[in-house]
């Protein structure tokens, strides 16, 4: 497929505009929303990882046996068990799920964050562990023959592993972070490049930035890439403004009742975020249709700016991303459930259909230019 749909799982029902509502753990909602997504074509769902979320690996079990096609992008966060282990967990699952299972590669980029979970390396050494990690897991995933590892963060001996993905040569590698030790360690590791919802010029110098931290390894054309937004549409342009409008008074709302809920305590310390606040400063809308008004309000809280519009002038935003190199899109609603719902009645078969037009003009163009 030259276009993939990542929605999102969690374990029970929240957003900027729902207080968390049921149990920490919910089954029927966590099946619900997976369920919604298959029924609606995405192709996979992220499952995140926070220092107070439940097991994101015993989520991903449960929801790829509420499911029959659906993938898995599961968030995992190096430094806290062995590589050797998580790649054979990894590995487990890819065999439970029938290879529908990928990885999404956290770092961390909040020192808060990390240290409530006992980790208190700082932002650049954890990058440079990730770097071992992975190449310890890639190994433990690929190597036929016991092997050894000795770096500066991690020590194996007589290493071999009796389950491998049944992906070959391994799970696809989803990986984020928008520091210049982040890209580094993409270059070399990633499989797919993570993008939260920036503006066409800030895309455009990420993936530029990427290709050329991929191109020593001979990845620069390998990488694909991936942008995270929150959808809104409505059938009519003014309608859709008018629902932005409404989701941010409930969102404000939500933060005065509860300031730490979805709202950073402080200003970013992770460049990514730093980088949709600067957008944000600009104005409320970027690029006519990307909007900060969330991404302003709770600091950049995670995947936070939206595309508004018509599902046809959505469809065109989407477009312009995908013509500079972005491939697949992680999107989420503000209303969980009935957004995933309406993306893949409303949107997908739009964008699919707009993207197979996109390619059959490539094609087109380039027989020209052959024939030529």
């Amino acid at each position: 497929m030259s276009v993939e749909f990542i929605g999102y799982v969690s374990h029970q029902e929240s957003s900027e505009i729902h207080l968390p509502q049921g149990p920490a753990v919910n089954p029927p909602y966590i099946a619900a929303v997976a369920q919604a997504h298959e029924y609606g074509g995405f192709d996979r769902v992220l499952i995140a990882h926070s220092s107070a979320s439940p097991d994101g690996f015993q989520i991903a079990s449960f929801v790829v046996q509420q499911t029959k096609r659906l993938g898995i992008l599961l968030a995992h966060r190096p430094g806290f068990v062995a590589p050797t282990l998580a790649a054979r967990q990894l590995a487990t699952l890819d065999h439970f799920s029938a290879g529908r299972t990928a990885v999404h590669i956290i770092s961390g980029g909040d020192d808060t964050e990390q240290q409530r979970d006992g980790d208190f390396l700082e932002h650049d050494d954890r990058y440079k562990r990730t770097d071992e990690y992975l190449d310890v897991v890639k190994r433990s995933w690929t190597s036929e023959t016991p092997f050894d590892h000795e770096g500066v963060f991690y020590r194996v001996k007589g290493h071999r592993s009796l389950v491998r993905p049944l992906q070959k040569p391994h799970l696809p590698v989803y990986f984020g972070g928008s520091s210049e030790a982040a890209i580094q360690v993409a270059g070399k590791h990633a499989d797919v490049f993570a993008l939260w919802g920036e503006s066409l010029a800030q895309v455009a110098e990420t993936i530029q930035r990427v290709r050329a931290a991929a191109r020593p390894y001979g990845r620069e054309n390998a990488i694909r890439f991936s942008l995270s937004l929150r959808p809104i549409i409505a059938s009519t342009e003014d309608a859709a403004w008018a629902r932005a409008e409404s989701i941010l008074a409930r969102a404000t709302e939500v933060v005065k009742s509860n300031p730490n809920f979805t709202r950073r305590p402080s200003e970013p310390k992770n460049v990514g975020a730093q980088r949709l606040l600067a957008e944000a400063a600009k104005g409320t809308v970027v690029d006519k249709r990307l909007w900060t008004g969330i991404t302003a309000l709770t600091k950049a809280a995670g995947n936070s700016t939206s595309l508004v519009g018509t599902p046809e002038q959505v469809t065109e935003a989407l477009i312009e991303y995908y013509r500079l190199g972005i491939s697949t899109f992680l999107i989420r609603g503000f209303d969980p459930l009935e957004d995933a719902l309406g993306y893949g009645r409303d949107l997908l078969p739009l964008v699919r259909a707009a993207v197979a037009n996109e390619d059959s003009k490539a094609t087109r163009k380039e027989l020209d230019s052959v024939q030529a």
